[in-house]
């Protein structure tokens, strides 16, 4: 998901309401930038306690249990976890899309200089993992899961980020963010390459229709998100029955959503100020808000500013903030809850030894921090781009073993890797190899950051 972005709050002056006093320490919470990877954290262990617990079996029959929803003769039915996995993921997936489509055109990868370095870096870190993997299983039925080590948790490795203080630059956390966009592009066209089932063309095509609706839309100037969202939905049903993993749309849907202003910013200044003129010239009870109430003039300011704050916003903006605390809050715990548990009967030793689990360990303990540190490196002396100012190799080389988090979307190519019955023991291995692959990479990449000196001291590579 998105990595922080700047935020101002200017607190008005009043009495706080008991509601907002009583729920400021949850806002607190989720305003820490480290709050989404804890909740996640939390879930993962939950669904880890309940899958070995005496509840286990009633935790697997929910999860395959059918759900369907239905208007007429239309009828879908799919199981609970597969509304969760290829549903509830595609809203996930489509704040991927809007974060890629906002980081190429006004972010960090908008700018080449700046983004080569991540990018190249974000490559080394897929293929390296990969290919340990694929040497450690070829010619076994699970060479599929190959893809499986080669991504990286944004939520979980900038949470570890945030949690080690000013012991990290600023600079390093907006490289890891750059590299986990460029690697969730990355994972994206690995889902729609390597993991897609047999096509069915003319779903394809439907789906096609709605794509090309919805950038008509945003060509034309629609901007309410209630009809990108009708047609988004069409979009996603004919995904689904194409054979593309249907949080392929999600992405797909996400790059129509416009990123066009209504009005610029110096329109939007010189009209607030008047607004904000006519309100104050309007006041006629000495600035106390009562006569607000009554007051037509200054409510019809407050109204205009209001239009123009929206006006003045990008779509994609707005919809990128409305959703991105309910993705991080709800979605991925949901997921984590569904997907992280790992039966954890019989010979743990055996099971950390077998093909997939010790390729997906080394994977992400070695073969992220090897991939993003060599190509990093390669990048930066080939004079492809620089390091951030402040940051420095060792830096790097922690940064990189923090990329080796890479649970949620390794959890996520695991299952469309290892499908049913027959994949079901893969599966449970593999997400073994997961978590511990994940928790050794951010264990080392944290002890490194830490043993250096603080951010403010920190040299320029």
């Amino acid at each position: 998901m998105a990595h922080s972005k700047p935020h101002i709050a200017v607190p008005l002056p009043g009495p706080t309401p008991l509601a907002e006093k009583l729920t400021a320490p949850f806002q607190q919470f989720a305003g820490m930038e480290a709050a989404s990877g804890l909740l996640l954290l939390g879930c993962a262990a939950a669904a880890m306690i309940i899958g070995n617990s005496p509840w286990g079996h009633g935790y697997h029959d929910l999860l395959m249990r059918n759900l369907s929803i239905g208007f007429g003769s239309w009828n879908l039915t799919l199981s609970l976890e597969a509304w969760i996995n290829d549903a509830l993921m595609a809203a996930f997936f489509f704040l991927v899309g809007m974060e890629i489509k906002r980081e190429v055109l006004v972010g960090e990868l908008s700018n080449p200089r700046k983004a080569a370095v991540p990018v190249v870096a974000a490559m080394g870190g897929m293929l390296a993992p990969g290919l340990i993997f694929a040497a450690l299983n070829w010619g076994e039925p699970t060479i599929r899961g190959w893809g499986v080590p080669t991504a990286t948790d944004i939520a979980f490795s900038l949470g570890v980020l945030a949690l080690l203080g000013k012991r990290v630059p600023a600079g390093l956390r907006i490289f890891l963010a750059t590299l986990a966009i460029a690697d969730d592009l990355g994972a994206l066209v690995v889902i729609a390459l390597f993991y897609t089932e047999k096509l069915q063309l003319n779903y394809l095509i439907n789906a096609g229709v709605c794509l090309g609706l919805m950038f008509a839309m945003s060509f034309s100037g629609v901007r309410r998100a209630w009809a990108y969202a009708v047609v988004g939905l069409f979009l996603w049903y004919f995904v689904l029955l194409s054979g593309v993993h249907p949080t392929i749309a999600g992405v797909l849907g996400a790059l129509a959503i416009p990123v066009k202003t209504r009005v610029n910013g110096r329109t939007f200044v010189d009209f607030t100020r008047g607004a904000t003129m006519i309100f104050e010239k309007a006041d006629t009870d000495g600035g106390n808000g009562r006569g607000i109430i009554t007051n037509s003039t200054q409510q019809a300011a407050v109204q205009a500013i209001e239009d123009a704050c929206n006006k003045v916003q990008t779509p994609l903006h707005q919809l990128e903030h409305a959703i991105t605390p309910w993705i991080a809050f709800l979605v991925i715990p949901i997921f984590a809850l569904a997907n992280a548990a790992v039966e954890l009967s019989g010979n743990i030793l055996h099971a950390l030894s077998r093909h997939e689990t010790l390729g997906v360990i080394l994977g992400l303990l070695l073969g992220k921090p090897i991939g993003i540190t060599l190509a990093s490196f390669i990048a930066v002396k080939s004079g492809l781009g620089v390091l951030p100012a402040g940051v420095n190799w060792k830096h790097m080389i922690g940064m990189s073993f923090l990329a080796g988090i890479g649970f949620t979307m390794s959890l996520f190519i695991a299952h469309l890797a290892f499908k049913g019955d027959a994949g079901a023991e893969y599966l449970n291995d593999t997400k073994l190899g997961i978590i511990v692959g994940s928790v050794l990479a951010s264990v080392v990449g944290a002890i490194i950051l830490l043993s250096g000196k603080k951010a403010a001291d920190s040299s320029h590579a």
